[in-house]
């Protein structure tokens, strides 16, 4: 069963750089389905690119409603964002919830986002089945239009199967030789300094300074910089 990406819908957004914005946050999840009602501004809107850092195909693909119930029409699951329950009496769920939902529910589902300034009004969350809030600080429960986004988006990406960004490219790990040739660098440099008396605990004291240097799990550009450290080391006592 292939579960369609949930809809992305602004409602009255009021600035061109917060719909670029939204637009970006969605594509870093994977979301690339946006529906637009009544944007203050108009559509397109020239300040929307540049605040999109390259989700270009969001906005391109944007669709404009004049009214919420036009842009959802076509949805069998409908969630409203917003901090205040506003009187209304719906389910209350987190972002997280809500994913997991969607993910269960084959029909196609919007999550609805209100005006920056006031967020969604009663009339809007109405038209929602269900209400998506998070824990947050009471004294300061303001969230912008793309952080709301984003932590929605956020939580679908987790069920959405994307790949993971990739690493950046491992060395490849030192050789035993490698490790070894600064290992004995390394003692070579402390046994004349008496690090390893009294003898009899030269054995011990070995044993233990190369379990600790093992662990680090060196690549051989780390075990090559460290020994350009020592004979830099040696080098300074010599003239010295």
């Amino acid at each position: 069963m292939i579960v369609p990406d949930p809809i992305i819908v602004l409602v009255r957004p009021q600035l061109g750089e917060n719909i670029g914005k939204a637009a970006r946050a969605m594509l870093n999840f994977g979301l690339t389905r946006l529906r637009l009602v009544a944007p203050r501004d108009g559509w397109p809107n020239p300040s929307a690119g540049p605040a999109a850092a390259g989700a270009d195909v969001v906005l391109e693909r944007a669709q404009v409603y004049d009214t919420l119930a036009d842009a959802v029409a076509d949805c069998a699951h409908v969630y409203a964002t917003t901090v205040r329950k506003r009187g209304v009496t719906k389910p209350v769920i987190t972002p997280e919830a809500a994913a997991g939902e969607i993910v269960r529910a084959p029909a196609q589902s919007a999550i609805v986002f209100g005006p920056e300034r006031s967020g969604l009004d009663t009339d809007d969350v109405a038209i929602a089945r269900t209400i998506i809030t998070v824990p947050i600080n009471p004294e300061f429960a303001s969230l912008n239009l793309a952080q709301a986004v984003i932590l929605c988006a956020y939580e679908w990406s987790k069920h959405a199967d994307l790949a993971q960004p990739p690493l950046e490219d491992l060395l490849p790990p030192a050789s035993q030789a490698e490790f070894d040739g600064m290992f004995d660098q390394l003692t070579g440099m402390l046994e004349p300094l008496g690090y390893f008396e009294p003898e009899i605990r030269s054995q011990i004291t070995r044993r233990t300074l190369r379990t600790m240097f093992t662990k680090a799990a060196w690549n051989h550009l780390e075990v090559r910089t460290i020994r350009g450290i020592l004979t830099t080391l040696a080098h300074h006592r010599r003239i010295r």
